[in-house]
């Protein structure tokens, strides 16, 4: 059973886990844009370049009409892949089209030399899924279904011993595509995995699992740079007296709290917010879409009172407590650093008043 779910792995997921393929699917979409984007390009050039020809060449002139609509389609193609969204379906389902056009390609180049054994058929057999990151068995079809419209439109073209040789070759090298193409996704889907581990363990902070300073940094950067963002609610909170509980029970106790808290954090904050350890202990969170006052203070007020119920230290008498400022995103701030000052003024404010826990950054107060 082991091997029949390996082997399927390979065939359907690239030889990894279904639900690895999906989260890597984004990924994969966009190295394909990015290649069949230039791919396409070469296309335009290449058909218009035969199109041209055949105007004035006897020879090429049988394909003239296939040249004109097979360039007509590369450039609307190229187009095209300039304006679409990059994980765009209908992108995807172009790259098939320009591979099954690029095979018709191949059966008119032969169908020129019925005399003559299939060769660029077969390179494109051998070439194209290597230009192509998804589901292997999609590859398999495309390969099979092309291998078939060949053979059977030869078979009224060549002369039967040339079409049995080219029956024994285009079945052997339809099976080594399609191999090839399990291989060469296989290796590309393991460093988009590769990749993916890399990146998250750069974005990580290691002792709670949040994201640090820096993804925090892009992420919220990258939601303020999109004009249509124009709603937030910015928390930095850092726990109170967390230096005497260091000295007292030392940093083993003292890094405790901090995973206990972004543990806390990280399991109340499940709907896309952006959750973080900024350093020590303090800790920020950043609500996208939603800029209201009464929303940001209900936040904070959970917050505090989890805080005092659910974080605990040795000493059980002593509860822990978490002072919070609060910046608010109307769409005015530039960048990260903008919001994260008056997120700091609010937080330095609240430390200041002992009778608060979190305060609201407010322009006409500071």
């Amino acid at each position: 059973m082991k091997i029949i779910k390996r082997i399927r792995n390979y065939f359907f997921y690239c030889g990894i886990e279904k639900d690895e393929f999906n989260s890597l699917k984004k990924d994969a979409y966009i190295s394909n844009f990015e290649v069949w984007k230039i791919l396409h390009i070469l296309m335009a050039a290449v058909f218009s370049f035969l199109f041209i020809n055949s105007l004035f060449s006897e020879m090429l002139r049988t394909n003239l009409l296939f040249y004109l609509i097979a360039m007509v389609y590369s450039i609307i193609a190229a187009i095209l892949f300039f304006v679409m969204k990059k994980t765009s379906i209908i992108g995807q389902l172009f790259i098939y089209l320009s591979i099954s056009l690029l095979f018709l390609f191949g059966c008119f180049i032969t169908k020129n030399n019925p005399e003559n054994p299939a060769t660029t058929f077969i390179v494109l057999l051998i070439i194209t899924p290597m230009f192509m990151i998804d589901k292997p068995y999609f590859m398999s079809l495309e390969l099979c279904v092309a291998s078939t419209v060949y053979l059977i439109w030869m078979y009224y073209v060549k002369p039967y011993d040339i079409w049995k040789m080219d029956l024994i070759n285009i079945l052997i090298y339809t099976v080594l595509g399609i191999f090839i193409h399990i291989i060469a996704n296989s290796i590309r889907i393991k460093e988009f995995v590769l990749t993916r581990k890399i990146n998250i363990q750069k974005d990580t902070d290691e002792l709670t699992g949040l994201k640090n300073i820096g993804a925090l940094t892009r992420e919220i950067n990258e939601y303020i740079g999109n004009n249509a963002n124009n709603k937030g609610i910015m928390l930095l909170l850092d726990i109170d007296r967390f230096k005497s509980i260091n000295d007292t029970y030392g940093h083993d106790v003292g890094d405790v709290v901090i995973n206990s808290l972004g543990s806390y954090l990280a399991k109340t904050f499940t709907n896309g917010e952006i959750v973080g350890r900024f350093g020590g202990d303090e800790f920020l969170i950043f609500v996208k879409g939603n800029d209201s006052i009464d929303y940001a203070s209900s936040i904070a007020s959970i917050i505090v009172a989890d805080t005092a119920s659910k974080i605990t230290i040795p000493n059980k008498e002593q509860k822990i407590s978490v002072s919070i400022g609060l910046a608010i995103y109307h769409g005015v701030e530039k960048n990260y650093s903008e919001l994260f000052k008056k997120a700091d003024i609010a937080l330095y404010k609240t430390k200041g008043d002992a009778t608060k826990r979190f305060c609201i950054y407010n322009k006409e107060e500071n």
